[in-house]
């Protein structure tokens, strides 16, 4: 007796796993590799690839960074250790005008930005996405920590399984269609210690390899060598005053400091800790003050990406939980859609350290579904 019962394959295809082809965006580091070992594994047809996305050449003897000439090393033994075919991509030009110069032109003004998340938007999930369709891949899977759920209405991103490898913050650009044509393998996993054990199992050489901590073009985290060097004479001088208007001391460039900042202001002698409230760059003037004065509860927001199953005007408002720091937990607000890309999102309770070009998520209520999210242009 036949059964008329469409038999889909984990990636959710109704062919074999030999029958579909996968390509694997590979940085080097354990969660990619993993990956495209476990596709490898269930018999996919995969594809690494990796994007030199700088000078890997000046950047060999940094530790601790995607897409160094050491991670595409390590990406290419991988996929020689498990037989299947590695590319890697000469994406600098790309790279440098839609992620580094960006980070450098927000910088000077007085904006905060998050590089990562324009990487993802810009190049990972534009140009290589786009690469993946031109090799004849049914998907683009990655190593990120988020899930891909079938909803009602298609496909739906959700938070990782594992609270504190979460990376929903940095994907909020992702679009319906891109998720269409997006995997993300290792989202559902509990924990970095099952990753691990994954690529022990399949006998890794990245098994034990450090996770990434820096931005992967900021050596050692100091952002403001990096944009003395991209624009030079960047750093003018200017004056640190008070909220209340004492002139405190002079600083060497607005570069150097963002909205919440504590430590290395260079004043000192005042009975409450100070913080950075504001930056005025035609002025060149940082403004200090105590820490109360940090809160916001009104932010705009431009360039919204948003995943709802509903029209965005749909709702005069809709009561979310919204992440504005990659380190906040979300907090209860309500976005009130202003364009098809802007809106103002009003926090229920004051939040400290709102800075302008930091990102501002959307999840629904229960905190799992991601509702897409834009960047902070304004804050009062």
């Amino acid at each position: 007796m036949e059964h008329n019962i469409k038999k889909f394959n984990s990636l959710g295809f109704e062919k074999a796993p030999g029958d579909t082809r996968v390509v694997v965006a590979m940085s080097g580091g354990v969660d990619s590799s993993v990956v495209a070992a476990k596709l490898v594994s269930e018999g996919y047809d995969v594809i690494g690839v990796t994007l030199q996305l700088y000078d890997h050449g000046a950047a060999l003897a940094k530790k601790g960074a995607c897409c160094a000439g050491i991670d595409i090393h390590d990406a290419r033994r991988v996929a020689e250790s498990m037989n299947f075919p590695h590319y890697v991509l000469d994406y600098e030009n790309l790279f440098k005008e839609n992620v580094i110069d960006e980070f450098a032109d927000s910088y000077l003004r007085g904006a905060t930005p998050v590089p990562c998340i324009r990487c993802n938007e810009r190049v990972k999930f534009k140009d290589l996405l786009e690469t993946a369709r031109d090799l004849d891949a049914d998907c683009m899977a990655t190593g990120h920590y988020i899930q891909r759920k079938f909803g009602e209405k298609g496909p739906e991103l959700h938070c990782a399984a594992d609270p504190k490898r979460d990376q929903s913050y940095f994907l909020f650009p992702t679009t319906k269609e891109q998720l269409n044509f997006l995997r993300f393998p290792i989202g559902h996993l509990k924990s970095k210690d099952e990753t691990r054990a994954l690529a022990k199992k399949f006998n890794l050489s990245v098994s034990d390899k450090p996770d990434s901590q820096d931005i992967c073009f900021v050596p050692n985290g100091d952002y403001s060598a990096v944009i003395e060097k991209l624009r030079p004479g960047a750093a003018e001088p200017g004056e640190i005053v008070h909220a209340d208007g004492r002139i405190l001391g002079k600083h060497t460039g607005i570069i150097n400091f963002t909205v919440g900042q504590r430590r290395g202001l260079g004043v000192g002698g005042l009975d409450k800790p100070l913080y950075v409230i504001s930056l005025n760059v035609e002025d060149r003037k940082v403004t200090v003050g105590p820490k109360e004065l940090l809160k916001a509860t009104t932010i705009k927001v431009s360039e919204v990406n948003w995943l709802g199953d509903q029209d965005f005007f749909s709702r005069e408002q809709w009561k979310m939980k919204v992440k504005v720091r990659s380190t906040r937990p979300p907090q209860d607000a309500l976005v009130k859609p202003r364009s098809q890309n802007t809106a103002e999102v009003e926090l229920i309770e004051p939040e400290q350290g709102v800075a302008p070009g930091q990102a501002c998520v959307f999840y629904d209520k229960s905190q799992s579904r991601v509702f897409g999210g834009g960047w902070i242009a304004n804050v009062n």
